[in-house]
């Protein structure tokens, strides 16, 4: 094995503790270590490629960047020897954190590395040299890219608060074992928690099935006020714990932690983890709730594999965005974009695959669809002949999640506001590609809003760009009796009666600017035009006692078309004379719709949503909602909402920040005077208004704005996919995708992939995916 000359001209370099080094899998396919020839790791970037003969993807690296000295990482699964306790039976796993098996990767497999040299044809380098072996020494034993981010998502951002800071505690004393052994006030022993103000030990709160605690914990200290308590079971010798405050009603971290249970005769370094963490119970509380894979006779759904069918395995909470990108690169729209032209896309790209979001949307749909990853895999306990290995969604999920406060987390989201997160990304990267191919265009179309003043009978009417529709779901309970016991049950409905009611005029209080007082006005919306594909939400959550609940009404599937013509709005009829604009006044803040969608749907009034999301920078529905509770009360809550237009010009900062993204001049000074001078909400909007004419000076001009979607009848829609979502609130519980492929209803749920029955209703169904049928 001859020295390599090409070490010196690689700038190979030790990664540290920022290093991002990929070796778990191929930045621009799935191919990982467990490929029979391995990955190769760059020793000067850390980009991981695979080594197929037909990809290459490592050798595709080498020749973009002349990075020649790579390491390649081959992982083999060991056998696995049959573990047993004293007594015969299988020993009860070890409770780490996030409830992760304490096995770990080397009990489990077998690496074998080899350094080698692509400018040397791929053969294999000596390693004696001190920096070669540094680096890969470095590398082997350092954390991957995914697993770190996977960590850092799950640690959540617990910060310490007042409460926790300035605690003031009794004088201590010792608590002896039996005051430590169960609730002061009941016989529960477990999911116990300490007060750190007077050492009273309290049981958590009672859950919505009964279980969790009987609430002493919370009463104590709405009695005493004492906010600050410890869960028991979580301290750990290291000086972690689950800290709570009643006050701030959340998780939190307590600095002093060993000090404040050194008062009550508690040593830290003496204590064992003997209960799951609040992090750990949501996991396994969202992991547990499970769609049936069974016919109704009980026997498995067959499953499915090959391209189209390639499953996705779950992070950990992580189905939200699975089922979403089931149903998404579904289309044909996404596959013809993303997966046809993907190597072509690979070899022009000038950015680093890992951060590259084109590339990580190639590459997610080349996992779908090439058919590579869906294979049946080694058939165990678990499986029920169900399961393949799937792909992992960790790349892409860490890259369209950066810097965002929930999606960047490892907790459960929404489905739906992940879907226009994601759909706002891609129309990001698009516009900055100065594309013309963006494949969320068939999203898109436009509401007609027609008012009518029930007095002088003149109207107005306005579109608005919409990619998607939150439509109610009628509500009639059906009282039944089942074995002598009344039950409660919902009666079925259409997405006709769905949207039958969105469409419904609704009458408001209104300033007509022609009569010039207060009057009434009817408000219809309808749509002025229709797009290729109608993304629908279910909106089947509303509040009772302030709570979030979801309401379990039945939706029908159809089976055939939907025929949504006569939702088509008219326009301007010729007997219709129309509202004179109102006078010049301030005007009023621009506002996330999707956001302020969502508080309308839990029942605000539409002032109130306004006044509490302006009050909260515009930062998100639970962010105003939260403000809403603590402000119920103010007087002036009702008081019309004005802002002031900013008449200053647009800085130049603001100006270059908006251009750098690939926006005109015009379109920035436009952006920034809708949004009274502010950039970040600029951003938002012009991503909101693509098609916003503007002049030279970036003022609306003349032209008229191009119509986006289609008006022609007739519209007909077939239902392509479905979100289904199995729990009692959004963040909570499970989601799956059932998919239309050609007449076959398929069943993804997670790295599960199965022939489903025709569904014919759905008290599950979310987010349904409409296919314009011509």
């Amino acid at each position: 094995m001859a020295a390599c000359t090409h070490i010196d001209l690689a700038q190979l370099q030790v990664p540290n503790s920022y290093s991002n080094i990929y070796k778990d899998e191929c930045t621009l396919c799935f191919d990982s270590q467990d490929s029979p020839t391995g990955l190769d790791v760059c020793l000067t970037c850390f980009n991981g490629g695979c080594t197929d003969s037909q990809r290459s993807h490592a050798r595709l690296h080498y020749s973009k960047t002349q990075h020649p000295i790579v390491l390649n990482m081959r992982r083999i699964l060991k056998e696995q020897p049959k573990r047993r306790s004293d007594d015969g039976s299988p020993p009860p796993p070890k409770i780490s954190k996030l409830a992760i098996a304490a096995e770990s990767d080397e009990d489990k497999y077998e690496y074998v590395t080899k350094a080698k040299c692509y400018a040397c044809n791929e053969a294999e380098i000596d390693t004696s040299n001190p920096l070669v072996s540094q680096v890969i020494n470095a590398v082997v034993n350092a954390q991957s890219s995914a697993k770190r981010s996977e960590v850092q998502a799950w640690e959540e951002e617990v910060t310490a608060c007042e409460h926790t800071l300035c605690l003031e505690q009794d004088a201590p004393k010792q608590l002896e074992s039996q005051q430590l052994a169960h609730c002061s006030e009941c016989d529960l022993r477990e999911n116990l928690w300490l007060c750190f103000t007077c050492g009273s030990l309290g049981c958590g709160r009672r859950q919505y099935d009964g279980s969790g605690g009987n609430n002493h914990g919370l009463e104590h200290f709405e009695k005493t006020g004492h906010a600050v308590c410890c869960k028991l079971g979580t301290i750990t010798p290291e000086g972690t714990a689950d800290i709570y405050c009643y006050k701030c009603n959340d998780a939190r971290l307590d600095p002093n932690l060993s000090d404040h249970l050194a008062n009550w005769g508690i040593s830290v370094s003496n204590q064992q983890k003997t209960e799951k963490s609040m992090t750990e119970l949501q996991l396994e509380q969202n992991l547990n709730f499970d769609f049936s894979m069974t016919t109704e006779d009980g026997k498995l759904l067959p499953p499915l594999f090959g391209p189209g069918f390639t499953g996705l395995k779950n992070l950990g909470n992580s189905c939200y965005m699975a089922s979403v990108l089931q149903s998404v690169f579904d289309l044909k729209t996404f596959a013809d974009r993303y997966y046809d032209s993907s190597e072509s896309h690979f070899k022009t790209c000038s950015r680093e695959p890992a951060v590259c979001l084109d590339c990580q949307l190639y590459k997610m749909a080349d996992g779908i669809w090439s058919g590579r990853y869906s294979q049946p895999k080694k058939q165990d306990a678990d499986s029920e002949g169900l399961s393949q290995e799937g792909i992992t969604p960790s790349m892409l999920k860490a890259l369209v999640g950066k810097g965002h406060p929930e999606f960047s987390t490892m907790r459960q989201q929404d489905a739906h506001e992940f879907f226009q997160y994601l759909t706002s990304a891609i129309k990001k990267q698009e516009k900055s590609n100065h594309s013309s191919n963006d494949p969320t265009a068939l999203f898109q179309f436009e509401l007609e809003q027609r008012l009518q003043c029930t007095q002088c009978q003149k109207v107005r009417y306005q579109r608005d760009v919409a990619s998607d529709l939150m439509i109610p779901v009628p509500e009639k309970v059906i009282k039944e009796k089942e074995n002598d016991k009344d039950t409660t049950k919902y009666e079925t409905v259409d997405l006709y009666k769905c949207l039958d009611m969105f469409t419904a005029p609704e009458s408001l209080e209104y300033n007509c600017p022609s009569c010039d007082q207060k009057t009434q006005v009817v408000k219809t919306v309808k749509f002025a035009t229709f797009p290729e594909v109608l993304v629908i939400q279910a909106n089947r959550f509303k509040f009772v006692n302030w709570v979030p609940t979801k309401i379990g009404i039945p939706i029908s599937i159809p089976d055939g078309p939907l025929t949504l013509d006569k939702y088509l709005g008219t326009g301007q009829q010729a007997n219709e004379e129309l509202l004179p604009e109102s006078a010049p006044a301030a005007a009023e803040p621009a506002f996330d719709q999707g956001a302020l969608d969502q508080l309308l749907a839990m029942g605000f009034p539409e002032n109130r949503c306004k006044r509490a999301m302006m009050n909260t920078g515009n930062s998100g529905a639970e962010a105003a909602m939260n403000w809403l509770f603590e402000h119920m009360e103010d007087p002036g809550i009702d008081d019309p909402i004005t802002a002031e237009v900013s008449s200053a010009e647009p800085s130049a900062e603001q100006l270059e920040l908006l251009t750098a993204m690939g926006f005109s001049q015009a379109q920035a000074k436009k952006a920034l005077r809708e949004t009274n001078g502010d950039a970040e909400r600029a951003v938002d909007w012009l991503f909101s208004h693509p098609d916003e004419p503007v002049d030279d000076e970036g003022d609306a001009g003349p032209v008229t704005k191009p119509v986006v979607g289609d008006a022609t009848l007739p519209a007909n829609f077939d239902v392509k996919s479905f979100v289904s979502h199995k729990g009692t609130s959004v963040h909570c519980g499970h989601y799956v995708a059932h998919v239309n492929k050609n007449g076959q209803w398929t069943l993804f749920n997670d790295n599960k992939v199965a022939a489903a029955t025709t569904p014919e209703a759905s008290s599950d169904a979310y987010i349904f995916f409409l296919q314009r049928h011509r």
